[in-house]
């Protein structure tokens, strides 16, 4: 009976990684190895002709790194009409022949296309995975399984929106927070799926734009030392709603993933979880002081509860490579 009413749960609350399965694919290759590019912030802007060589930096990063999936994190387009763009992402996508998925940042409501025409549009686009859950906060939320040899999720990458602004102006000023709503859609998922999987959590990872409040510890964590630079104060939301603690209570996530503070790329542990920039995907202004234009890159291993990830920058340079949750062991007492 148990098993029975597992099986009728998921066929209900996992409408989304089913889908997912069907139109992408997502699986392990046969070496055990799953490998995602992360590209954020790229502001491509066709009409004023700004940062229009994100497009041949990400042809760059794909042609060296042959990802199995990319996804963007947010502020991908800041233009009026950002259709036109979004199908030259897409063309690239499919010239590659690899699934691709967004989520939502904060200029994503600057235009004159709002966030969920633009994700009914982005839907249609070849090759993407976008699937948004639709009755909870935010218009990118959706959860992509990765399937192993037996046919049956091995990974999970949560694919969340962080909203935009804060919604209690003039109290609270900065930027937006998941509402209660979507915490307590991650927590009902990651539930679900651990049950079904005897119990045990699966190994998965989190992508949004605006980083949790939790960031602030993860770079100041004197244990374990962050890898990479901050460049800027982290511009985290004013309020915590909690996701943070439902991850830590989930215990699957190994690691979020974000953009928006564009000269940030480090990666920090705060409670036994990565937390991580990607690298900013356009060339900024000073070429001196500020990271390189790149993606993060990704590997998962199959049956395993770690992933190696590393910068690929514009120019094929590998920089900042390394193994969580080897690479951030505690430093000993002295």
């Amino acid at each position: 009976m148990y098993k029975i009413l597992i099986s009728i749960l998921l066929s209900f609350v996992l409408v989304i990684p089913a889908g997912a399965k069907t139109k992408s694919g997502l699986k392990f290759t046969a070496g055990g190895e799953f490998k995602i590019v992360q590209f954020t912030d790229t502001h491509i802007d066709l009409v004023e002709g700004d940062n229009l060589e994100a497009f041949e930096i990400i042809k760059e990063v794909l042609n060296l790194e042959k990802p199995d999936l990319v996804i963007l994190t947010g502020d991908i387009v800041s233009q009026d009409d950002p259709q036109k763009a979004f199908r030259n992402l897409a063309d690239i996508f499919v010239s590659f022949h690899i699934p691709w998925a967004v989520v939502f940042g904060n200029h994503e409501s600057e235009h004159n296309l709002q966030r969920k025409p633009l994700a009914d549009f982005i839907q249609t686009l070849p090759l993407c995975l976008n699937k948004d859950h639709g009755a909870i906060k935010g218009n990118s939320n959706f959860i992509l399984p990765v399937y192993g040899k037996d046919i049956k999720p091995e990974a999970l990458l949560y694919c969340m929106d962080s909203n935009t602004y804060s919604t209690l102006k003039p109290n609270i000023e900065g930027y937006g927070w998941f509402e209660f709503s979507q915490v307590e859609w991650y927590r009902r998922n990651s539930t679900t799926f651990t049950k079904a999987n005897s119990g045990k959590p699966l190994p998965a990872l989190a992508f949004f734009h605006i980083p949790l409040p939790e960031y602030v510890q993860a770079w100041n964590n004197k244990k374990s030392k962050a890898l990479g630079v901050k460049n800027e104060d982290e511009c985290a939301s004013q309020i915590n709603t909690g996701m943070f603690a439902a991850m830590l209570e989930g215990g699957d996530v190994m690691g979020t993933f974000v953009g928006h503070d564009h000269i940030n790329d480090y990666i920090g542990v705060y409670g036994g979880i990565a937390l991580a920039y990607g690298r900013v995907s356009k060339i900024m202004r000073d070429p001196l002081k500020d990271p390189m234009a790149g993606g993060r890159v990704i590997v998962l291993t199959e049956g395993q509860r770690q992933f190696d990830t590393w910068i690929r920058e514009k120019g094929g340079k590998k920089v900042l490579e390394c193994r969580w949750p080897d690479s951030f062991q505690p430093i000993p007492l002295k």
